[in-house]
């Protein structure tokens, strides 16, 4: 496997983890009530947009050349950091 492979493999099994911390969000949101639940709410779905990013960036890097995907790799842990980050805060917040 090379380190691309790997390095693709790790952030697809990451991204399983966040959609799951994220519907884990969900399900206490849908708990909450009036401004707090909108709240909630607004946060998940900021969350989903992050996420999609990475996966967009995650499709950029598969489609990356092997001697490219060096270069790619910087805006995809750019786009991961900011995502485990947001999901961090949400998760002590909820």
């Amino acid at each position: 496997m090379s380190a691309k492979d790997a390095y693709e493999k790790k952030l697809k099994g990451r991204l399983a983890e966040w959609r799951a911390d994220i519907d884990k969000l969900k399900a206490k949101a849908d708990q909450a009530e009036g401004d707090t639940q909108l709240a909630y709410y607004k946060e998940i779905e900021a969350l989903r947009a992050q996420q999609e990013s990475v996966r967009d960036k995650l499709d950029d890097l598969r489609d990356a050349g092997d001697g490219a995907w060096e270069d790619i790799k910087l805006g995809v842990e750019k786009a991961w950091t900011d995502l485990s980050d947001s999901t961090n805060k949400a998760l002590s917040r909820f």
